[in-house]
């Protein structure tokens, strides 16, 4: 069964998982990264299992291949603008080699993971903002545990916080859309009860997809009564749901699911564990779009992979739960996605950006 939220109803109930913001607010450039940490140690010495799942592959993603064959995560999983891709290689890499003299030397190369959306409505991407100190600034945030509102490198206007670290319009979510309302970073976390153990899910998303009149909460059809409702927030929504402006139809758009538990999944499991997002999206009325890039990464925190095989070899100790016992974090996973799309919405602030574009926040339309 699942049972409540964990303290901050945030990734971070898991333990040992950060999150860090950079953010860029400045007139046309409505961007920045975010970083998730598996673990606040050398994540290249101790991968963390890993899986992946992609539903509508429209995206341009980097590392996944390597995750989907070899199973694990060995860098700070980052998010970004779709044209930020190299810059959070280059920042990350950073990383990596200051922390790992032996990578392309000694032993094999890196293997970074950078996931994308593209916000391009708000902010002009052509410019090319996020750089790999941004990336660094992120990753630093995270590994320092410093989840308050203060901690984004902000340049300009800043978002709202709450929980343990700020959600909606920060860090990569800066310039992202979702429904047609301003969408961004939203987290959730659920306890989930297998075998008679506690276990928790937790989850971050970076909304960027759907259409006004599919968005859906908890079974009422929002999106269809805000099309329905009089005033000047109203029409503003109305307004900027219908245009596209060179980023696609609209209801095009992506969406980064990034799942982990203190589970002890496998990497097989935790592919599993991925495709439940796909249903906590639908809830919200997602119809996942042929121009859409959706995806999943999960992880687990139980154990890590060491990256030198053993002293004298043989197999690596490993308990993972069975099959028959993980329907529990299937249906946490599922509320979680729902809850941490929903909450990137809630928690998002109006953004005019790029040539005037706006999107304007759920929250100014006062709707319980």
């Amino acid at each position: 069964m699942t049972r409540d939220a964990g303290p901050t109803d945030s990734i971070v109930d898991v333990a040992g998982v950060s999150v860090g913001h950079a953010t860029i607010a400045d007139g046309g450039l409505q961007t920045g990264v975010t970083a998730v940490l598996p673990h606040a140690g050398n994540l290249f010495r101790d991968k963390a299992p890993a899986a992946c799942r992609v539903f509508n592959g429209f995206g341009k993603s980097v590392g996944l291949l390597q995750v989907e064959e070899l199973g694990v995560v060995e860098s700070p999983i980052l998010l970004s603008n779709t044209f930020a891709m190299s810059a959070c290689v280059d920042g990350a890499l950073d990383l990596l080699l200051a922390e790992n003299p032996d990578i392309a030397r000694e032993t094999g190369s890196a293997n970074v993971v950078a996931l994308e959306c593209n916000d391009g409505y708000l902010s002009d991407m052509r410019r090319r903002a996020v750089t790999r100190e941004h990336v660094a600034e992120a990753i630093r945030l995270a590994r320092s545990g410093s989840f308050a509102r203060e901690a984004s490198l902000r340049i300009g206007a800043g978002g709202p916080s709450a929980g343990a670290f700020a959600r909606g319009s920060v860090g990569a979510g800066r310039g992202m859309s979702c429904y047609g309302l301003k969408g961004g970073i939203g987290t959730a976390s659920r306890v989930a009860l297998a075998d008679g153990r506690p276990y928790t899910v937790g989850t971050l998303t970076l909304t960027n997809f759907g259409r006004l009149s599919d968005f859906v909460v908890h079974g009422r059809l929002l999106g269809k009564e805000i099309e329905a409702l009089g005033g000047p927030a109203a029409a503003r929504i109305r307004a900027a749901a219908i245009d596209g402006s060179g980023v696609g139809s609209p209801g095009d758009g992506s969406v980064i699911v990034v799942l982990t538990t203190d589970a002890p999944l496998d990497s097989r499991q935790l592919r599993r564990l991925c495709m439940r997002a796909a249903s906590g999206l639908a809830r919200t009325g997602a119809v996942i779009g042929g121009g859409s890039g959706e995806l999943a990464l999960a992880f687990s925190t139980a154990y890590t992979v060491p990256h030198d095989p053993p002293p004298g070899g043989g197999p690596l100790p490993r308990a993972t739960l069975h099959e028959d016992l993980l329907d529990p974090l299937f249906r946490a996973a599922t509320d979680c996605v729902e809850a941490a799309v929903l909450d990137s919405l809630y928690s998002a602030e109006t953004v005019v950006g790029r040539d005037g574009h706006e999107r304007v926040a759920l929250s100014e339309l006062g709707l319980g």
